[in-house]
């Protein structure tokens, strides 16, 4: 899970840019989708790689407009079978 935090509060400069150029995702990473507050503070995007150069490359094209955190996350049905897993 993506947190993007908008600089300076702006989202549009975000929002021109990827009408202009797209998401500038390099191969290999993919977009599930995302969530956006209502009071446009913070975007919640779902990624996804097995790779993370490549969400790192993603964030680089990105870190002039937007603060990221990166929070690993799995399924809630891959969560039960780790547990379950481990005893």
């Amino acid at each position: 899970m993506v947190i993007e935090r908008f600089r300076n509060g702006q989202p549009r400069p975000v929002y021109d840019r990827a009408a202009a150029d797209g998401r500038l995702m390099p191969d290999g990473l993919r977009y599930v989708d995302s969530w956006v507050e209502a009071n446009f503070a913070r975007c919640f995007q779902l990624m996804e790689c097995d790779d993370l150069t490549l969400l790192m490359t993603w964030i680089a094209n990105w870190s002039d407009l937007v603060d990221f955190d990166v929070v690993p996350v799995v399924t809630s049905a891959q969560a039960a079978a780790a547990v379950q897993a481990a005893g």
